[in-house]
């Protein structure tokens, strides 16, 4: 937003310079992109001088010799060398005298030309910077005053404000009161408040238009709670005023028409936007706010052809679409030279509608950036009087009977309660109360501090302001944080070895970045329709933001994966050769109707594509592989690999079928695991080439805290010197039973028949058998088990007695029976 500091001194008469104020802005929260100086700028000992004679200098037949009054005391004369030959005797110009800098960094100084004292300069356009013309003096019109500043007379200059964007809670600060409100307050200067005509209006079923003229409004959307309507007729419509087109063109607003710009200029003053219709063309003399039809097309404006949906508002007539609601009209009910009688609109448009129509038509409008940031209900019909009563100044025109309203303010001016101690704690020193209450005061609220608890009367324009803490923000806001007294601070000094979830993220980055993994950080919020797709609505409902800022960020995200898969697509899309990519974040989780915020470490390898052609063939990625390096991550959790149970996925949306495992719940193991191939269909749905492994983890931060992870470190054994002692065992088992199931129970059964006697180094599966000397729905898994001793070669007896009771151990678990070959 640009904002005219000329216009902001009509509200609030500061004396800061633009250089203060571009300080000043950003400690309230309004940073400034850049400070443009229109016209002539601020210029010291440039004053109005009349030249009193003439004469050619002795030396140079293009120099003239002068003799200047610069002030109204007529003895007040400097003599000035000039070669200019524009002027005569007698005309006023600008003098720059010794001690002047102009426009360029040009200082002015006493000096000698030709060896004839000069006591300044007289001064052409180009010389003050408001012109190209170098050639001869700027003769001031008007004959203005001796010696007073040439910024006094030439008062066309102005600063223009350009802020960043503002941001979406502060709707009320998109307009010149908006920011003269907040200087106003900083400054503890009185807000000069434009006076407000009290023209009547009345409800939609109280108006008495003459039907002939006017036949009212009908409201039909959920969208629009609040909308008024004028009538003003004989209008004569044609160039604005200079005054206006300065106003506007200043602030970077083209000059259409007299109505046109005092709409403009009412939405730039106050925020509100408004929108002039010419009666004549409205068909039926009535207008219809409603939701647009299915394929209702449009031409803007900006002559551009747009199809509308229901999901959009318009302002219709009996016949057509005639605007898009608070964003743009149409060409076919634009105010012209030929447009005699007006309809003039004011309205409240629901924020998030406008949204939403704006970025479906990509159609960005001053007006529409104003609903949807929220402009001030209050203000609606105050805009529309004060258009109104430039109308009739400018336009001419007669206002017809009262206006129509229909609906009703949706947003009120609210009371909070607080206590002012509450003020003091949140700020961490002492404030009195008497300076809590003025600068609330100053920031328009209203204060009923008689009670202990005060109440605070919020106005409707500040919408953002809503519980007791925002009070304490806005104070500590306007009271300036340099004001803020010194203390010493006494605070513990924590760095990222100290929290047990930085280390963890710390080491998993160093981790999977040495497995030649890049590292991904995306958006932490997805779009509702991707959440639903892979969720189910019930359970997308849980992480729904209540006010999201726009339709692809509405949820946060339940996986890491579908942002690792975007980041896929978009480089195979692009050419870019991707194979391992991973990411660490904070995800939502929902188990039995309960939400969890987890931390999550996910990953995902592309395995070769079909039409990649390498020279050297490189290892194919398969469950295995990624299952190892899944359990890797777990281990730096703190988990026991040996400990973790897998069970095949059957049925689920993102990943394949029976090409995929999962372990651990996040209710009883505080952890769960998803490893595997990612859902074929839905990897198609995502554009991406090639099979896509992936992993993920879930943790609850509990599980990473200090004390449990100190309990779980993994302490250093030393080799042992003697050998090993390996017995090979074939079990039958049901078909269904995954191996690891199997190779970890055996591990059990060996390790309880040793009875710590020595050690199991552990169990390996070497062959698995299905067919013939196998019963069906059988199969058949070959393990190796490994003993050794640290302290001693292990002796044939005691490595066979530990064998039988291991065979012993698994047979009795019920599941498992003894191959014989």
């Amino acid at each position: 937003m640009k904002a005219s500091l000329n216009w902001l001194k009509r509200y609030v008469p500061i004396k800061s310079t633009p250089e203060e104020l571009a300080e000043v802005l950003p400690m309230l929260g309004f940073e400034v992109d850049e400070v443009i100086f229109k016209g002539i700028p601020l210029l010291e000992h440039v004053v109005v001088g009349e030249i009193k004679s003439r004469q050619q200098h002795p030396d140079a037949d293009r120099l003239g010799i002068c003799q200047v009054q610069v002030s109204d005391n007529p003895e007040d004369i400097k003599q000035i060398v000039c070669g200019a030959s524009n002027y005569k005797v007698g005309d006023r110009v600008p003098v720059a005298l010794p001690g002047a800098i102009l426009p360029g960094d040009f200082k002015i100084k006493k000096s000698k030309l030709r060896g004839v004292d000069s006591e300044g300069m007289m001064c052409s356009a180009k010389e003050l910077g408001i012109g190209s013309d170098s050639q001869g003096l700027l003769i001031l019109s008007n004959h203005p005053p001796l010696g007073i500043s040439i910024n006094d007379v030439l008062k066309d200059n102005d600063v223009i404000l350009d802020l960043e964007k503002i941001t979406a809670n502060r709707g009320d600060c998109l307009s010149h009161i908006g920011l003269a409100r907040e200087l106003s307050a900083y400054y503890n200067i009185e807000l000069i408040s434009p006076l407000v005509p009290d023209y009547p209006y009345a409800f939609a079923n109280q108006s008495n238009f003459d039907n002939n003229s006017f036949k009212g409004i009908e409201v039909k959307s959920p969208n629009c709670p609040l909308y008024t309507a004028w009538v003003i007729k004989g209008v004569t419509v044609k160039q604005s005023p200079e005054w206006l087109r300065k106003d506007l063109e200043a602030i970077g607003l083209r000059s259409v028409n007299n109505i046109v710009d005092i709409t403009n200029w009412i939405m730039m003053d106050c925020g509100q936007p408004l929108h002039a219709f010419d009666l004549r063309k409205i068909k039926g003399k009535k207008l219809i706010v409603r939701q647009a039809q299915e394929n209702e097309v449009i031409i803007t404006l900006d002559q551009k052809k747009r199809t509308l949906d229901p999901s959009m508002t318009v302002i219709a007539d009996e016949e057509k679409p005639l605007v898009v609601a608070g964003i743009m009209g149409s060409l076919d009910a634009e105010v012209d030279e030929t447009t005699v009688d007006l309809v003039l609109e004011s309205a409240y448009f629901d924020p998030v509608s406008i949204r939403h129509t704006s970025k479906n038509l990509n159609l960005s409008t001053d007006s529409a950036y104003r609903f949807v940031r929220d402009v001030n209900p209050k203000g609606v019909v105050d805009a529309a009087r004060r258009a109104i009563k430039m109308i009739l100044d400018i336009a001419g025109g007669e206002l017809v009977s009262s206006g129509i309203l229909v609906g009703k303010e949706p947003r009120h001016d609210r009371e909070i309660e607080i206590d002012p101690n509450f003020v003091r704690e949140r700020c961490g020193f002492d404030v009195e109360n008497a300076v809590s209450i003025d600068i609330f005061k100053r920031l328009g609220f209203l204060v009923d501090s008689k009670a202990f608890l005060w109440k605070v009367i919020v106005p409707s324009f500040r919408a953002d302001i809503t519980r007791p803490i925002d009070l304490v923000e806005e104070f500590l806001r306007i009271y300036g944080t340099k004001n803020i007294p010194k203390s010493e601070v006494m605070v513990p000094g924590f760095t990222r070895n100290d929290d047990p979830i930085a280390r963890f993220n710390h080491k998993v980055v160093d981790y999977l970045v040495g497995q030649h993994f890049d590292e991904c950080v995306h958006y932490t919020l997805r779009q509702e329709k991707e959440i639903n797709d892979l969720y189910g609505k019930n359970i997308a409902s849980y992480c729904a933001l209540d006010n999201p800022l726009t339709a692809d960020h509405t949820h946060v995200r339940m996986s890491l994966l579908p942002g690792l898969w975007d980041t896929i697509n978009f480089n195979q899309r692009n050419g870019n050769r991707i194979t391992n990519i991973f990411e660490t974040g904070r995800v939502i989780q929902v188990v039995n109707d309960k939400p969890y915020e987890v931390l999550s470490v996910g990953f995902a390898i592309i395995s070769k594509h079909p039409h990649e052609h390498e020279w050297l063939k490189r290892e194919a990625v398969d469950f295995y592989k990624v299952k190892g390096l899944i359990l890797e991550i777990a281990s730096i959790a703190g988990l026991q690999k040996d400990n973790i149970d897998f069970k095949i996925i059957e049925n689920s949306n993102l990943w394949q079928n029976n090409q995929s495992a999962q372990a651990g719940t996040l209710e009883n193991d505080k952890f769960q695991i998803h490893v595997g191939m990612s859902n074929l269909k839905l990897m198609k749905q995502w554009e991406t080439q090639g099979t896509i492994f992936c992993g993920e983890i879930f943790l609850l931060p509990e599980l990473l805290k200090q004390e449990t992870l100190e309990k779980r470190q993994i302490k250093f054994e030393p080799f042992s010197t003697f050998p090993a002692s390996i017995k090979d065992l074939g079990l039958v088992m049901d078909a269904k039973i995954p191996a690891e199931t199997a190779r970890k129970k055996l591990f059990i059964a060996a390790k309880k028949a040793v009875e710590n006697k020595f050690h199991v180094e552990g169990v390996t599966i070497f062959d698995v058998y299905q067919g013939k000397g196998i019963e069906e729905g059988k199969k058949s898994i070959a393990f190796s088990i490994k003993f050794r001793a640290h302290d001693r070669t292990l002796k044939e007896e005691e490595i066979m007695d530990a064998f039988a009771k291991t065979q012993s151990n698994i047979i009795s678990e019920g599941t498992f029976s003894i191959r014989k070959e």
